[in-house]
């Protein structure tokens, strides 16, 4: 089974915010999901993002693959640093 870290869309029309959540890639963008490990807000001024460290180390450890908007969020955040220093 292949694990993708991704977004899943919420909010109404024109006023999306995103759940960051770790589900099979085969399942909906939408639909079910493994687990829930943050929240990014794009609307907001200044633009939210809240993620749990934790939980994201120990998804990518266990070979979860972010796609590329999680990655860059990751990345802004801090998390892939301590991930990649996790590994030494």
């Amino acid at each position: 089974m292949a694990v993708k870290i991704r977004l899943k869309r919420m909010g109404s029309n024109k006023k999306p915010f995103y759940r960051i959540v770790v589900a099979d890639s085969r399942s909906p963008r939408d639909g079910k999901f493994i687990e829930e490990i943050g929240y990014y807000n794009p609307v907001s001024q200044p633009k939210q993002v809240k993620i749990n460290d934790e939980k994201a180390i120990k998804w990518l450890s266990n070979g979860a693959q972010p796609t590329d908007t999680v990655k860059s969020l990751l990345t802004k955040e801090g998390v892939m640093e301590k991930f990649e220093a996790s590994k030494k």
